[in-house]
């Protein structure tokens, strides 16, 4: 098995820039060891480019002028991680049992390579078996036919493509539910909650053009160095024109700092660098509420101070009067907040709030970033909706250069929601599909993620078929999942390599590979292509060229089609042979059932930078019930959920430079200074001395909710790091087994794992290559 170098521990401090040279030895590294050193530099090539391929990791938008490398670490990783040599076929699996499996690590599970053949469960040998396609879909299709379809779970991953997508919730209806959770579900779904009650549309309003056009930028809770890198060109372009860039983080995240641009010879060459943001604000996690507030009663009482001089208003009352609705409810809240609890919540002074908000005063364009750090907590909803109060206060939304900018994960993960996979009735275009297909679809809501956990531990589910994903790792409460997941009565995974979730199998199990994104699909009409919507609500075409990994690798649309065929009625109508023989057919059924957006979808499917679907708030049309925008009165300031104790810690789970949600590409985290691991436990240097801990001790964190069940994540090396008192950060998904099912964001069911209740247990041990 091909392994990262040196994967002994050692943990030092970082400092070099985001991109840079780093970024070179990391490409250097990854495609030897996935044995690509040629064909992994002709796909690269390819990557994000008109007539290429969309990469297969995050979502951010594909310009219409590509540079020479389109392609950033994090998406070579990942084409390399796809198109690997490394393969894992039936005869590995003669030589492990799944017990003996369950012990490997996830980057060991997935580097191993590409299944090759679909396989079945065989319960006596706790082994997985080869079988045969037919095989495998007529007992799947037969084991659907005998239960309750509200027992029936169709998740998906966000890297499905539009027309699998469209297939798989349509299949899904058609079967009887729309139990239809995906990755938004654990993500941005506060995104789409909150977004859609305070402007009327689930999805951000702004473009790569807006880039241009903004003259500053707030940025909120995303690290982009590793979860969207190509975005640094973006940010990097707008700080050389003198855009301000206002950062509020928990912790110091490197590409959030400084950025040397690869493509860049002088700055190779140099070493030189360009500083990202001008002003970082480390709020503590869980405070973004009380920052924004303080940003808010700055612009309102410096507007109320200008009213009463006669001065020019610092807020923009003409569009506040025309576009938005509950102004006054929530400047009364603002004024009556005190500072001192401002100050407290948000773990940040007056003066650096000062700072922040005379920047946004002086600003005609402010574009505001944001990730995770605002969705997952138990208030992520209404951190989405401060946003909006902020930017409304102004009127910086549906003007150039201006809006919310929600930084989504997987590649196609909004689009999924814009073609129907949502378990919202009121999200889903019932009434069309009724008219197109002649069937009547259910309209009572369906299981989103954390309702699935729930029906999983409590015995109501009874089936799983997964598209892609690794939803066992992805969840919350890790232990109870795991517990209760061998007792489904059917559980199918459509995937492209091994993980976690395929080594804990229900009664009956069966394991379907699928082709990927960049490799050649070839149906009955030729060569075919696919298509994924970008953050910027951009659609994109998607075409593959490799050579398949096994010649027994099906389509997701020819899987989906194969099931589909055996459990639902036949439909005149529906033509699923024929789909999966030319998508630009399931194309012409997209462009039926959504006409608004995908006009002449097969005529611009390969329209440089994608072709945009619209946002009516862009337009300051707000499809809300006022028919306005939407200010929010906050319940509180603090969004964690949880009271401040002594001894209680605000968890938060990270992502590492080298990995991409589950997936594992190595134990380094370049820009965090971690190497060979990923039992990091990272703390404020002051709180270790008050634990009375030291650089290197081993400790065992404990979930500090009381719900009488005992969650533990033990064998973390304490490291000191810059992140506020009382605030913890340590990996994903490693630390998902400390999280409830019910410790989720209120509204959107997002699970709450940037601020997560914990106590530090300490071992009196400490790691030995320290």
């Amino acid at each position: 098995m091909a392994r990262q170098k040196s994967d002994k521990p050692r943990i030092e401090t970082f400092e070099g820039p985001a991109g840079g040279w780093g970024s070179v030895r990391s490409l250097a590294e990854i495609l030897p060891r996935e044995q690509l050193p040629v064909q992994g530099l002709r796909e690269l090539a390819r990557q994000n480019k008109p007539a290429g391929f969309a990469c297969v990791s995050c979502a951010w938008p594909k310009p219409a002028h590509p540079h020479p490398a389109e392609f950033c670490e994090e998406g070579a990783k990942a084409t390399a991680w796809e198109l690997t040599k490394l393969r894992t076929t039936p005869e590995f699996f003669k030589d492990y049992s799944l017990t003996a499996l369950r012990q490997w690590r996830d980057y060991d599970l997935e580097q191993h390579g590409r299944l090759t053949h679909p396989m079945r469960y065989d319960i006596d040998l706790d082994k997985y078996v080869a079988c045969s396609w037919d095989e495998a879909f007529d007992a799947i299709a037969a084991a659907l036919g005998t239960y309750d379809p509200n027992s029936v779970i169709f998740y998906s991953s966000g890297r499905t493509s539009l027309e699998a997508s469209y297939m798989y919730g349509l299949m899904a209806r058609m079967y009887g539910n729309q139990n239809l959770p995906d990755s938004s579900n654990m993500c941005h779904e506060s995104t789409s909650v909150g977004l859609k009650a305070a402007i009327g549309v689930p999805v951000g309003t702004t473009q790569l053009k807006d880039f241009e056009e903004c003259d500053a930028i707030f940025f909120f809770g995303q690290n982009v160095g590793s979860n969207a890198p190509r975005m640094l060109h973006d940010l990097r372009a707008a700080r050389k024109r003198g855009v301000e860039i206002v950062t509020f983080n928990p912790l110091r995240e490197r590409g959030l700092e400084r950025f040397t641009d690869p493509q860049n010879p002088i700055e190779m060459a140099t070493l030189s660098e360009t500083g990202i943001s001008t002003q970082y604000h480390q709020v503590k996690a869980g405070g973004d509420i009380a920052a924004i507030m303080g940003l808010a009663k700055f612009l309102i009482e410096w507007d109320d101070v200008a009213a009463a001089a006669g001065d020019a208003p610092v807020l923009d009352h003409d569009f506040i009067k025309r576009h938005t609705h509950d102004f006054d409810a929530f400047a009364d809240r603002v004024r009556a907040t005190e500072w001192h609890d401002i100050e407290r919540e948000a773990g940040l002074d007056r003066g650096a709030l000062e700072q922040a908000a005379r920047v946004y005063a002086m600003s005609k364009a402010v574009m505001a970033i944001y990730g995770m750090g605002l969705t997952q907590h138990v208030r992520g909803v209404e951190n989405v909706r401060m946003l909006v109060n902020f930017l409304l206060l102004r009127g910086n939304i549906g003007k150039p250069g201006a809006g919310p900018t929600p930084v989504r994960g997987h590649s196609n993960v909004q689009g999924q929601r814009t073609v129907g996979i949502t378990e919202k009735t009121d999200l889903a275009p019932v009434e069309k599909l009724k008219e197109l297909y002649s069937f009547d679809p259910p309209t009572e809501k369906g299981l989103d993620t954390i309702e699935t956990c729930r029906g999983v531990i409590d015995g109501s589910v009874k089936a799983f078929i997964g598209m892609g994903g690794n939803f066992l790792r992805a969840v919350p409460d890790t232990g109870p999942m795991e517990a209760a997941w061998p007792s489904l009565d059917l559980t199918v995974h459509i995937a492209t390599k091994l993980n976690r979730s395929h080594l804990l199998p229900g009664r009956v199990a069966y394991l379907l590979p699928c082709l990927g994104r960049i490799e050649q699909d070839i149906q009955a009409s030729g060569p075919q292509a696919v298509s994924v919507e970008d953050s910027s609500s951009c659609i994109h075409g998607s075409v593959g060229k490799a050579k398949p990994a096994s010649p027994h690798l099906l389509s997701e649309p020819a899987i989906v089609a194969a099931i589909a065929k055996r459990i639902v009625p036949s439909n005149p109508r529906i033509d699923w042979d024929g789909w999966v023989a030319d998508y630009a057919r399931i194309r012409d059924a997209i462009e039926a059932t959504y006409p608004d957006i995908f006009e002449n979808f097969n005529g611009r499917l390969f329209q440089p930078g994608g072709f945009w679907k619209g946002n009516k708030a862009s337009e300051r049309i707000w499809l809300t019930p006022s028919r306005k925008a939407e200010f929010h009165v906050p319940t509180g300031l603090s969004a964690t959920g949880f009271a401040d104790v002594a001894g209680r810690y605000r968890l938060m789970t990270l992502r590492s430079n080298d990995q991409f949600n589950t997936t594992i590409y190595g134990f380094h985290d370049r820009f965090r200074g971690v190497k060979g691991t990923r039992d990091v436990l990272f703390m404020n240097a002051e709180d270790m001395v008050r634990e009375a801990l030291s650089e290197g001790d081993i400790v065992t964190l404990e979930c500090a909710l009381d719900d009488e069940i005992t969650r533990r994540r033990s064998g973390l090396i304490v490291t000191p790091y810059d992140i506020p008192s009382g605030c913890l950060g340590a990996y994903y998904p490693e630390c998902n087994c400390l999280i409830p099912v019910e410790h989720h964001a209120e509204q959107s069911h997002v699970l709450a794992a940037k601020s997560v209740p914990v106590k530090i247990l300490p071992t009196n041990s400490q790691n030995p290559s320290m």
